[in-house]
């Protein structure tokens, strides 16, 4: 090797973002697991190591209490319970992670959909001497609802039973069974200690009976979970950029997140609502031009022809277009104290664009314990329904499982400015 050349850089296959959920019943161990990823990943910076070391010896503790790298708010720390969503991000040799730890309790259900909105895979945590609960049910059938596709359970501190391999088998069995019925097929059972480390990122050596990876090894091979990159285009326009220069007197931008799919310069595209069709001259990012641009990338789009067209429109595939539609099916999560009732009205805001909405009818709540329908009624904070909607502007919505960002939207009460609901469309 001559002295010019330079040094090779060992190459790493980067297997892009995973955005994951830890769930499961109360003190089932979600935020010491989270914690003890971070620690074991050497991903937690020496001071917040320090500060967390310093309130685990006020506790009384001997070694740090990992769950409190999670547990940030200041009620959390006095119940020992996760009460708000705790997001962490990390990044090890090969991918990076966007963590959620949804809280536990059933009265904070709504935290837990939130989370598990934008997850690309979810890990469930049972306690191995409680087995399958009724809090693991709910937060999978929230999962599976949402659309995530890789679930993972975890059951943890088999330290406290003796590391059985009889009692994980048990449990892996309980819970195929009831996965069955919800139409689950894409799940992974791992044992572990969060507490002690085993089968965390090191596999430790009591638990050699399993043969099966890591936690850690399998969120580093798991498969991006999200489908928007194969997903027909769709671009919500959310400002359109008309400078006030000699230099861009012509100049006519369309700005906005591509949510699914990809564009490339020429391609045809049609206009929403308006049904116009035309070609992309140019997609813009700062100062230079992208010959192509996919899903995620904010970017802005100039058009070959002058089109009529504003916040709130959306620029898709002529060939894939969304359905155009006044009336709405969909499942909703209610998050606020006053219920859902048939005849109230909100704003609903899908992706840039809103609209009036009225509640036309409840076709049924879901009672996630018993895994049944309740027809008709109310829903109250926290429960999750089939509700119809007549909107007073069209929306332009694909399938929640299909396409995430044009099957999802929230519902806001013009009184109080809150976000009441959040909605998956059917």
């Amino acid at each position: 090797m001559s002295a010019r050349e330079p040094l090779p850089e060992a190459q790493l296959e980067d297997h892009g973002l995973l955005r994951f959920l830890a769930c499961g019943s109360v003190d089932d161990g979600k935020s010491t697991l989270i914690g003890r990823l971070l620690y074991d990943s050497k991903s937690i910076l020496a001071d917040a190591l320090a500060t967390i070391e310093r309130t685990s010896r006020k506790r009384g503790l001997e070694a740090a209490d990992l769950s409190l790298l999670t547990d940030g708010l200041q009620a959390e720390r006095e119940q020992g319970i996760t009460i708000d969503v705790a997001y962490r991000y990390f990044s090890t040799g090969t991918r990076k992670y966007i963590i959620a730890d949804a809280p536990g309790h059933e009265q904070y259900t709504r935290n837990m959909v939130t989370a598990a909105s934008t997850a690309d895979l979810a890990i469930i945590l049972v306690d191995a001497r409680k087995g399958v609960l009724t809090q693991t049910r709910r937060h999978s059938y929230i999962a599976h609802l949402v659309g995530i596709p890789h679930l993972v359970v975890a059951v943890n501190k088999m330290d406290l039973v003796g590391y059985s391999q009889e009692i994980f088998n048990r449990i892996s069995q309980d819970y195929l069974q009831f996965a069955a019925t919800l139409g689950i097929r894409d799940v992974r059972f791992i044992p572990l200690s969060a507490l002690g480390g085993d089968m965390v990122v090191a596999r430790g050596d009591r638990l050699g009976w399993y043969g099966g990876p890591t936690l850690m090894e399998l969120l580093e091979s798991a498969p991006d979970a999200h489908s928007e990159a194969t997903a027909p285009f769709r671009f919500p326009v959310q400002y359109v950029c008309r400078p006030r220069t000699a230099e861009h007197h012509d100049y006519r931008g369309y700005m906005g997140r591509i949510e699914s799919g990809e564009i490339a310069i020429g391609d045809e595209v049609q206009v929403l609502p308006s049904g116009r069709t035309t070609r992309v001259r140019d997609i813009r990012l700062l100062d230079r031009s992208l010959p192509l641009a996919g899903n995620e990338r904010s970017v802005t789009l100039l058009l070959a022809d002058e089109v009529d067209i504003s916040r709130g429109d959306m620029i898709v595939s002529p060939r894939e277009a969304p359905r155009v539609t006044r009336q709405i099916e969909a499942m909703v999560c209610w998050l606020a104290e006053a219920p859902l009732a048939p005849g109230r009205k909100y704003v609903l805001r899908h992706t840039t664009r809103e609209t009036k909405a009225l509640v036309a009818a409840i076709e049924f709540r879901q009672d996630i314990n018993e895994l049944k329908r309740v027809a008709g009624g109310r829903l109250e904070m926290n429960d999750i329904g089939s509700v119809t909607f007549k909107l007073a502007q069209p929306l332009f919505v694909d399938p929640y499982r299909r396409n995430r960002a044009t099957g999802a939207f929230i519902l806001i009460d013009e009184a109080t400015n809150n976000t009441v609901g959040a909605g998956m469309i059917v």
